[in-house]
């Protein structure tokens, strides 16, 4: 059992609602689009290390190295063109 929890959704409903966007901003060319976007996955653990691993995890299939940032903070990100595909680990103390 890990120490770290991974606050996931569900897959089927997010690559549908993904699907949806593309295929809305397709039929839509009047509408905006943002210069950069970024989805993030957030782990929660309370020990740094336990983040850190957590945040390793989740970068291991992207291929992409997981970060400390500071103060006990950690990330990996993964960028499709303008689009970025992260996991960042956050000090309980900093969550919301």
């Amino acid at each position: 059992m890990s120490d770290y929890v991974i606050r996931s959704g569900d897959r089927a409903a997010f690559l549908a609602g993904l699907r949806e966007l593309v295929d809305f901003l397709t039929a839509n060319p009047a509408v905006a689009v943002p210069r950069h976007a970024s989805v993030v996955v957030l782990v929660d653990a309370s020990d740094p290390a336990a983040r850190l691993d957590g945040v390793e995890f989740v970068a291991a299939p992207l291929g992409v190295p997981a970060e400390d940032i500071g103060r006990g903070y950690f990330d990996a990100r993964r960028d499709f063109g303008p689009i970025s595909y992260g996991v960042a680990g956050i000090p309980p103390e900093e969550r919301q």
